[in-house]
């Protein structure tokens, strides 16, 4: 990507334990907002410093990552000319209800109550897509024998973006659990994948 000519740029939002447990806490259950302000003002600070442009600028994420990308793409599209989706969790309705979902109601909330679903529902990407919207393309990736995060998120997301008339590429591997591949071989395909697609998206 690199000696292409491509930029590369890690933000480091919020929500991660890399500077202490406030970097964390402070973005949890009503504070989850502030993940995706941050990362929606990494992506502004890029265009405002010259770095890129929207149309050039593309996002990956992957697990609580992938929720991240969906979250740009509903929210925040037209910061973005291409955005890579990968196992990801989209329907935060019913997170809960499969494989380890439970396990993370700590982290996002309870949806099946009331006061929590009032902050969760602002962000689900998939209760919050839009037919009139102007979204980047995205490829949303996933694993059929996926453990942790069930493969049903990617493939209602991609399911709807399609019937609303949006630009979704979706690829599922049979193997890889939540990782995605099994193997080095499947790892580089999923490499090649999504790279290519981000090239053949924003080399303008």
């Amino acid at each position: 990507w690199l000696q292409r000519g491509g930029t590369y740029v890690v933000a480091n939002i919020r929500g991660g334990g890399e500077y202490g447990p406030q970097w964390h806490t402070q973005a949890v259950r009503e504070g989850r907002h502030k993940v995706y302000e941050d990362f929606a003002a990494v992506a502004r600070d890029l265009v405002d410093r010259g770095i890129t442009t929207p149309e050039q600028l593309g996002a990956q994420g992957g697990s609580n990552g992938g929720l991240l990308m969906g979250v740009m793409l509903t929210k925040y599209p037209e910061l973005f000319g291409a955005i890579v989706c990968q196992v990801p969790l989209l329907d935060m309705k019913r997170y809960h209800l499969l494989l380890a979902g439970a396990s993370w109601m700590a982290e996002y909330g309870d949806p099946d109550n009331p006061d929590d679903w009032a902050f969760i529902s602002e962000y689900s990407p998939y209760q919050n897509t839009s037919a009139t919207a102007a979204y980047p393309p995205i490829l949303i990736a996933t694993s059929t024998r996926d453990d942790r995060v069930h493969p049903g998120h990617a493939r209602k997301m991609a399911a709807r973006l399609e019937d609303e008339g949006h630009e979704v590429h979706y690829y599922e591997n049979i193997e890889g659990g939540h990782g995605g591949a099994a193997d080095n071989a499947q790892a580089a395909f999923k490499s090649a994948l999504t790279y290519t697609f981000l090239w053949d998206k924003l080399a303008r």
